[in-house]
């Protein structure tokens, strides 16, 4: 039996597009980190971000994204551990060295960035309650197999995220090639007020 038809697919496939283009916390994450290191970091920014979108699409098949819809206690304690995380994450990068790594890892490493950049998608409340107000007007029970509806529509729906971040990382990483030569310690300052910042938006979100 097949999942979807053509009609409910197109559509889903045109809104997701639009609303990977509105800009947002994940647009500014891969400018961020493509600009302080080039294009490799923010295609492995990228590559986080969507396995996040995976995650947050399987669990909205199996009912976890309800429980942050109908538990105010859950996304409370999911909000403020996303708020703390990007906090922490905006101190790190405020106390970066000034070649862009954060932290002791070397900036050949891709494991800091990617995990940095799962983790702030997971911690993020708003995108589990966005999979279960979003995703379930394409899913059709009729057709069966419902769980891999959700995840099928989160694959198509990383997949286009990740085109988009891989263009911006693309873009951004050779602008910022030419702005590495003559910038200093000002950019980590900033990108470190920048993630300080969504950090204290995020905590004073609320759930509707």
């Amino acid at each position: 039996m097949n999942l979807f038809d053509a009609s409910t697919l197109l559509a889903y496939l045109a809104a997701a597009t639009v609303l990977v283009l509105v800009p947002g916390p994940g647009t500014a994450w891969i400018v961020a980190q493509a600009a302080v290191g080039g294009t490799a970091r923010g295609l492995r920014a990228g590559l986080g971000l969507e396995t996040a979108t995976l995650l947050h699409a399987a669990a909205a098949g199996a009912g976890l994204s309800a429980v942050l819809a109908t538990s105010a206690l859950a996304f409370e304690v999911v909000k403020y551990a996303g708020a703390a995380y990007l906090v922490w994450l905006g101190l790190r990068t405020w106390r970066a060295r000034p070649d862009g790594a954060v932290g002791p890892a070397p900036r050949g490493d891709a494991r800091p960035v990617f995990l940095r950049s799962v983790l702030t998608g997971l911690l993020n409340p708003k995108v589990a309650l966005f999979f279960l107000a979003f995703l379930p007007q394409f899913v059709r029970p009729e057709r069966g197999r419902v769980w891999l509806q959700f995840l099928l529509l989160g694959l198509l729906l990383s997949m286009i995220g990740f085109a988009h971040s891989a263009l911006l990382s693309v873009a951004v990483g050779r602008l910022g090639r030419r702005v590495r030569l003559s910038a200093s310690r000002w950019k980590e300052r900033v990108l470190g007020a920048f993630f300080v910042g969504l950090g204290v938006r995020l905590a004073l979100q609320q759930r509707g």
